[in-house]
Protein backbone atom coordinates (compact mmCIF):
# COMPACT_ATOMS: atom_id res chain seq x y z
CA UNK A 1 0.00 0.00 0.00
CA UNK A 2 1.72 3.56 -0.92
CA UNK A 3 0.92 5.57 2.01
CA UNK A 4 3.09 8.08 4.00
CA UNK A 5 2.64 10.10 7.58
CA UNK A 6 3.58 13.18 7.91
CA UNK A 7 3.16 15.73 10.98
CA UNK A 8 2.89 19.45 11.39
CA UNK A 9 3.33 21.14 14.31
CA UNK A 10 2.61 24.59 15.90
CA UNK A 11 3.20 25.80 19.51
CA UNK A 12 1.41 22.60 21.47
CA UNK A 13 -0.81 21.81 18.68
CA UNK A 14 -0.15 18.33 16.86
CA UNK A 15 -1.63 17.01 13.68
CA UNK A 16 -1.04 13.70 11.70
CA UNK A 17 -1.35 13.72 8.42
CA UNK A 18 -1.65 10.03 6.21
CA UNK A 19 -2.18 10.38 2.63
CA UNK A 20 -2.14 7.48 0.41
CA UNK A 21 -3.83 6.48 -3.20
CA UNK A 22 -7.54 7.17 -3.30
CA UNK A 23 -9.86 9.64 -5.20
CA UNK A 24 -8.82 13.25 -3.32
CA UNK A 25 -10.32 12.95 -0.11
CA UNK A 26 -9.69 15.35 2.35
CA UNK A 27 -10.36 14.79 6.13
CA UNK A 28 -9.42 16.39 9.35
CA UNK A 29 -10.78 14.51 12.35
CA UNK A 30 -12.92 12.10 9.93
CA UNK A 31 -14.74 15.57 9.01
CA UNK A 32 -14.62 16.62 5.11
CA UNK A 33 -12.46 19.74 5.24
CA UNK A 34 -15.49 22.27 4.32
CA UNK A 35 -16.89 21.20 7.92
CA UNK A 36 -13.20 23.29 9.37
CA UNK A 37 -14.09 25.89 12.00
CA UNK A 38 -13.81 28.63 12.03
CA UNK A 39 -14.85 30.01 8.51
CA UNK A 40 -11.97 32.53 8.46
CA UNK A 41 -8.95 30.55 9.42
CA UNK A 42 -10.62 27.84 6.81
CA UNK A 43 -9.10 29.53 4.26
CA UNK A 44 -5.34 29.48 5.62
CA UNK A 45 -5.84 25.61 5.18
CA UNK A 46 -7.15 26.11 1.52
CA UNK A 47 -4.01 28.27 0.71
CA UNK A 48 -1.91 25.00 0.56
CA UNK A 49 -4.85 22.98 -2.52
CA UNK A 50 -4.89 26.51 -3.97
CA UNK A 51 -1.24 26.96 -4.07
CA UNK A 52 -0.66 23.66 -5.83
CA UNK A 53 -4.08 22.99 -7.67
CA UNK A 54 -7.30 20.66 -7.18
CA UNK A 55 -5.11 17.90 -9.98
CA UNK A 56 -2.21 17.61 -7.36
CA UNK A 57 -4.71 16.57 -4.74
CA UNK A 58 -7.18 14.31 -7.06
CA UNK A 59 -5.35 11.05 -6.52
CA UNK A 60 -4.59 10.81 -2.92
CA UNK A 61 -6.75 10.37 0.08
CA UNK A 62 -5.61 12.24 3.01
CA UNK A 63 -6.71 11.62 6.81
CA UNK A 64 -5.73 13.97 9.33
CA UNK A 65 -6.09 13.86 12.89
CA UNK A 66 -5.13 16.85 15.45
CA UNK A 67 -5.21 17.24 18.87
CA UNK A 68 -3.44 20.31 21.55
CA UNK A 69 -3.31 23.71 21.39
CA UNK A 70 -6.31 26.26 20.60
CA UNK A 71 -8.05 26.55 17.34
CA UNK A 72 -5.35 29.17 15.61
CA UNK A 73 -2.48 26.73 16.66
CA UNK A 74 -4.42 23.57 14.95
CA UNK A 75 -5.33 25.28 11.83
CA UNK A 76 -1.86 26.59 11.37
CA UNK A 77 -0.59 22.75 12.25
CA UNK A 78 -3.45 20.90 9.84
CA UNK A 79 -1.64 23.67 6.70
CA UNK A 80 1.99 21.92 8.09
CA UNK A 81 0.71 18.58 7.87
CA UNK A 82 -1.22 18.70 4.93
CA UNK A 83 1.67 20.65 2.81
CA UNK A 84 4.27 17.95 3.90
CA UNK A 85 2.21 15.05 3.54
CA UNK A 86 1.90 15.58 -0.33
CA UNK A 87 5.69 16.44 -0.32
CA UNK A 88 6.64 13.65 1.33
CA UNK A 89 4.05 11.63 -1.00
CA UNK A 90 5.73 12.92 -4.34
CA UNK A 91 8.83 12.61 -3.35
CA UNK A 92 8.21 8.90 -2.68
CA UNK A 93 5.89 7.55 -5.11
CA UNK A 94 5.61 9.99 -7.74
CA UNK A 95 9.13 11.71 -8.97
CA UNK A 96 11.56 14.09 -7.35
CA UNK A 97 11.17 16.68 -9.71
CA UNK A 98 7.96 17.32 -9.52
CA UNK A 99 8.26 16.88 -5.21
CA UNK A 100 11.19 19.86 -6.10
CA UNK A 101 8.46 21.69 -7.70
CA UNK A 102 5.77 21.85 -5.27
CA UNK A 103 8.66 22.30 -2.67
CA UNK A 104 9.94 25.33 -4.61
CA UNK A 105 5.69 26.56 -4.49
CA UNK A 106 5.53 26.19 -1.08
CA UNK A 107 8.47 27.92 0.64
CA UNK A 108 8.40 30.34 -1.96
CA UNK A 109 4.74 31.28 -0.68
CA UNK A 110 5.23 31.10 3.43
CA UNK A 111 8.18 28.88 4.67
CA UNK A 112 6.30 27.67 8.03
CA UNK A 113 4.01 25.36 5.31
CA UNK A 114 6.93 23.42 5.85
CA UNK A 115 9.04 24.16 8.37
CA UNK A 116 7.95 24.51 12.30
CA UNK A 117 7.81 27.29 14.13
CA UNK A 118 10.38 26.96 17.21
CA UNK A 119 8.71 29.42 19.20
CA UNK A 120 7.24 28.22 22.62
CA UNK A 121 5.50 29.74 25.99
CA UNK A 122 7.96 31.18 28.02
CA UNK A 123 7.51 29.81 31.82
CA UNK A 124 6.52 32.05 34.79
CA UNK A 125 9.36 32.30 37.15
CA UNK A 126 8.52 33.37 40.91
CA UNK A 127 8.43 36.70 42.12
CA UNK A 128 6.00 37.86 39.35
CA UNK A 129 2.87 37.32 37.84
CA UNK A 130 4.59 35.89 34.65
CA UNK A 131 7.46 35.31 32.58
CA UNK A 132 9.30 38.56 32.43
CA UNK A 133 7.38 40.74 34.93
CA UNK A 134 7.47 41.83 38.42
CA UNK A 135 5.10 42.69 41.10
CA UNK A 136 4.83 46.13 41.58
CA UNK A 137 7.05 47.62 44.71
CA UNK A 138 5.04 48.95 47.35
CA UNK A 139 6.54 50.51 50.29
CA UNK A 140 3.82 50.28 52.93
Amino acid sequence: MEAVQTFGRKKTATAVAHCKRGRGLIRVNGAPLELLEPAILKFKVYEVLLLLGEERFANVDIRIRVQGGGVVSQVYAIRQALAKSIVAFYQKYVDEASKKEIKEILVQYDRTLLVADPRRCEPKKFGGPGARARFQKSYR
